[in-house]
C-alpha cells in the first residue's frame, strides 16, 4: 500500500490538492513538512495522512493555534 495525503477545507469538504503516492510515512510527512505552505496557499486548510483506504491520523491543521 502507499501513503498519500487527503485535502478539506476549514468546513470538512475535501479538496484538490497534489495527487502523490509514497513508499512510506516517513517520505509522506518529510514531502508534507516541506509543502504545507504552498498547500495552505492553494486553500487546504487541514489534511489527512492514509494508506489505501485506512486513515492514519488527522485532521491536522495547516494553521497556527489560535
Amino acid at each position: 500500500m502507499s501513503f498519500r495525503w487527503r485535502y478539506e477545507n476549514a468546513s470538512g469538504t475535501e479538496v484538490e490538492g497534489p495527487d502523490k503516492a509514497f513508499d512510506d510515512q516517513t517520505e509522506a510527512e518529510e514531502w508534507f513538512s516541506a509543502t504545507w505552505p504552498q498547500l495552505l496557499d492553494l486553500g487546504v486548510d487541514q489534511v489527512y495522512l492514509v494508506e489505501g483506504n485506512i486513515e492514519i491520523y488527522g485532521p491536522m491543521s495547516l494553521h497556527p493555534p489560535a
